[in-house]
């Protein structure tokens, strides 16, 4: 061969070389595209809802609904202990709530309604719902917030469509199968690590063992979790140990943050029993919004707060020089609410004589647990909150007589009863001998 014939042949080589790698760079590109716009769908398909024939009027509604459970709710956990912390997400129980809601019927439907404040109008409930929920999970946020739900119904039990669509398609409930009677403690632990993954593992364990059972048929989930930084970061090296009167009458040492300089401006106003303020969080979306009883009184407050207050109060609110001096502060709660509920006025939700046809088209579920998490923490940098709601639907236990029929191989021993030691051992294989 001669060198011209070399050459061609070295150039068509470099060429097939050169196509072929271009070939599979661009099927490798193309497949990451692929995958990013299913992932991007996937993220979308999880968080958006159907909020069409939402409307400001219905959001003010929602809003005013929630609002209201949470004092109610409020006051009933302040009577449990004055020495305690509080710390809840209203709309984390209400929506788990809602979700259950939209299978109730009748007596118990009208109980849950006249406790959560929610429009009776499926119309007008269920977009503005929705409205909320995927403003919640909007992106590009200069502050974390998201929110999600779920229903965990038992696998063979026969749910009706009509209502798991109506949790999809405007709660965002996803459905996923559960075997509470074979496997109720891989259910527990299936649920509570969906629970920890949409609140960043703040929230663990959300549902104790034992809570599920064979009597199981649906659990009900809502997540919520957030996490901003303040519009004004305190000064670390401001922060020190001052004394904190307890609500139990003592003083302890707590970290205390501060912000004094010309830049500490916060809307700010005060009445004659309180001092009111507000600290944004970035993006200005969302604030803190401190109210202080002038005093140790916070019994006085507690008694007369309402939402039309706090409404009339946040209106006050002047952004002026203020000095500010706030606790750094960490905790969690837990609480069991069918007794909080059941006094708050929707007891028939958690007997026998619930009505939950509009989720299997029978009477046969009724609520046996609701139990609500939370995590709360606030330091110079700002602050970190989760929730977690779980509403816990079952069927009464059924009594079933078992029938011992000793027709097979079996072992036998004579005892004393009160210690248990075995006196005789013995095994029959075939008793006619």
């Amino acid at each position: 061969m001669n060198n011209e014939s070399k050459g061609m042949c070295g150039l068509i080589v470099k060429e097939v070389v050169m196509r072929t790698f271009i070939y599979h760079f661009l099927r490798i590109v193309g497949l990451l595209f692929l995958i990013l716009n299913i992932l991007n769908c996937s993220a979308s398909d999880e968080i958006r809802v159907d909020n069409s024939g939402a409307t400001s009027e219905g959001v003010n509604a929602v809003v005013n609904a929630n609002n209201q459970f949470a004092f109610d709710l409020y006051s009933r956990f302040k009577g449990e202990s004055k020495a305690q912390n509080i710390f809840f997400s209203p709309y984390s129980i209400m929506v788990a709530l809602t979700m259950t809601y939209e299978g109730a019927r009748e007596k118990t439907a009208e109980e849950m309604q006249s406790v959560l404040h929610i429009p009776d109008d499926a119309n007008v409930r269920r977009p503005n719902f929705a409205k909320i929920i995927n403003e919640m999970n909007k992106k590009d946020k200069k502050y974390k917030l998201s929110t999600a739900n779920a229903l965990w119904p038992q696998k063979d039990y026969k749910f009706l469509e009509e209502y798991t669509n109506t949790i999809e398609r405007y709660y965002g409930g996803k459905v996923t199968n559960l075997d509470f009677i074979g496997e109720s403690e891989k259910s527990r632990k299936t649920i509570n690590t969906w629970i920890e993954d949409h609140t960043n593992n703040k929230i663990k364990d959300l549902i104790p063992q034992g809570a599920l059972n064979a009597c199981t048929e649906l659990v009900l989930t809502n997540a919520i979790y957030f996490k901003g930084t303040w519009v004004k970061q305190f000064d670390k090296k401001e922060t020190q140990d001052e004394d904190f009167r307890t609500s139990s009458g003592q003083t302890v040492k707590v970290p205390m943050m501060r912000s004094t300089g010309d830049d500490a401006k916060f809307n700010y106003a005060e009445t004659d029993k309180i001092q009111i303020l507000e600290m944004d969080y970035e993006g200005e979306d969302l604030s803190m919004l401190i109210l202080l009883p002038k005093g140790d009184k916070l019994g006085d407050l507690e008694e007369t707060i309402t939402p039309e207050k706090l409404s009339g109060w946040r209106k006050m609110l002047n952004e002026q020089r203020v000095d500010i001096y706030i606790p750094q502060f960490k905790f969690e709660t837990k609480y069991f609410m069918v007794e909080t509920l059941t006094e708050m006025g929707m007891p028939t939700a958690f007997n026998s004589g619930a009505n939950f046809s509009g989720m299997d088209g029978t009477t046969s579920l009724f609520i046996q647990n609701v139990i609500h998490q939370a995590f709360v923490e606030v330091n110079e940098e700002g602050t970190e909150a989760a929730a977690a709601t779980a509403v816990i639907v079952g069927i009464e236990s059924v009594q079933i007589i078992p029938v011992f029929r000793a027709d097979h191989p079996f072992i036998f021993t004579i005892q004393q009863k009160d210690t248990g030691n075995l006196l005789f051992l013995g095994r029959v294989s075939e008793p006619g001998k």
